[in-house]
């Protein structure tokens, strides 16, 4: 039987020479990731049924990175229970405050996921290394839980849909509008616990940040992961992280439930209505709305690449008065780096207000959260009714270019209609 990439890796992690979809298999799991959210159910889950030790101190990772540096007594509690467990258990990467970083910028860059593992993390997006050859998928806590004590998973192998990507995008055209413009087309259940593969010569026009972000949103489609291919551009990032890297592929005549065409310099700089990721239009199009709150930053777009976009648009610049602006690097690394390169400098002149690394307002957690009535325009991942806030209040998703743009002229906009580019 032919397979792809994605069934490749799962047959390989449950010792079978071939899977097929909809199959219920018990997989080994390379990487076990949790947060101040998720991980603190999990680890109940393990201690009521007495298990006291996890499966390999390397294998398990947590980080705080949604309600930190502690917003509340509740999650001041929360962080400090797995605290307590990470040292108990000896767990060898526990990211906390000053270390950490928003978990799916920040385990690619430690080297601990990577292409061709089997990752599963209580977090929906979890998804993200895909954009490195991995199969990772998010779970449930209790799934966590069984996987710290024993290192394996029950997964249902999926089906897969193709997306075949043509041509070079154009400026200030990114992965997050790829990704809107895919999902826009599919819908949000589109892709429901499927795999969804990309291939195509476009990809090598596309940067690894522009991968992790399409990979990231492949869950806004109902995926159960989305992966790209291991070509050199992946490889000489693992040789930079982790130095390795184990390339799978799919066969010749693997079987897809759909192929998608897709002509990356037809898309436009695109921007997510309310209340759902498939509301799209572009961003020329998007009439004349004005903007309380522009967030850049997320497990989608707060890696070097979007703050350097950002940081060229707003160099020089001002926000507009009635705006307020919220950048989070996504890593300590990459707060490092953006400082150096001088675009922290250039988020500050131009009023920005700059955060540690955090998951903040992208879910309503804290670092910006919105008042009715209020709308706000985000590089993050959904746009759900009180995603960051008041159930009143709107979220509009863009990449790093329309945001800074948007910041900058009070209303959705492409740099383009700023000038002097």
């Amino acid at each position: 039987m032919t397979m792809t990439m994605t069934q490749k890796i799962i047959a390989a992690h449950c010792g079978k020479a071939e899977v097929r979809p909809g199959e219920i298999v018990m997989a080994a799991t390379d990487v076990v990731m949790g947060n101040d959210v998720t991980a603190p159910i999990a680890i109940r889950e393990m201690e009521k049924y007495g298990f006291r030790e996890v499966f390999d101190r390397e294998k398990v990772v947590l980080v705080l990175d949604h309600f930190t540096p502690n917003k509340d007594i509740k999650a001041a509690q929360h962080c400090q229970e797995v605290r307590n467990f990470a040292r108990n258990r000896g767990i060898s990467h526990f990211y906390d405050v000053g270390q950490m970083g928003v978990e799916h910028a920040l385990l690619p860059e430690q080297g601990l996921v990577g292409s061709g593992d089997l990752v599963i993390g209580a977090d929906s997006h979890t998804c993200t290394y895909g954009a490195l050859g991995a199969f990772s998928t998010g779970v449930g806590s209790t799934d966590m839980a069984f996987a710290m004590a024993f290192g394996k998973v029950w997964l249902k192998v999926p089906a897969a849909i193709r997306f075949v990507l043509r041509n070079q995008p154009g400026r200030w055209v990114g992965g997050k509008d790829i990704i809107l413009n895919i999902i826009g087309s599919i819908g949000v259940s589109g892709a429901q616990y499927k795999s969804m593969e990309f291939c195509g010569e476009g990809i090598s026009r596309l940067s690894l940040d522009d991968r992790f972000c399409i990979a990231n949103m492949a869950v806004e489609a109902g995926a159960k992961n989305g992966i790209f291919p291991v070509d050199e551009q992946t490889a000489a990032y693992e040789r930079r992280t982790r130095g390795r890297s184990a390339a799978y592929a799919a066969d010749d005549g693997a079987e897809y439930e759909a192929t998608y065409e897709i002509d990356l310099s037809a898309i436009r700089p695109t921007v997510a209505f309310p209340h759902s990721p498939d509301n799209i239009r572009d961003v020329e199009e998007a009439g004349d709305i004005g903007i309380d709150q522009v967030v850049i930053g997320s497990c989608t777009n707060g890696r070097l690449e979007d703050l350097s976009i950002a940081a060229e648009v707003l160099a020089g610049r001002k926000v507009h008065k009635n705006c307020r602006v919220i950048v989070i690097p996504a890593t300590q690394q990459i707060y490092l780096d953006a400082l150096e390169k001088g675009y922290i400098a250039a988020f500050v002149q131009a009023g920005c207000a700059v955060s540690t690394p955090s998951c903040g307002p992208c879910l309503g957690g804290h670092l910006g959260v919105l008042a009715k009535g209020e709308r706000a325009l985000a590089t993050t991942n959904r746009n759900f009714v009180g995603r960051m806030g008041h159930p009143e209040s709107e979220v509009y998703l863009a990449g790093p270019a329309v945001a800074a743009a948007t910041a900058v002229a009070g209303r959705i906009v492409t740099p383009d209609s700023l000038g002097g580019f």
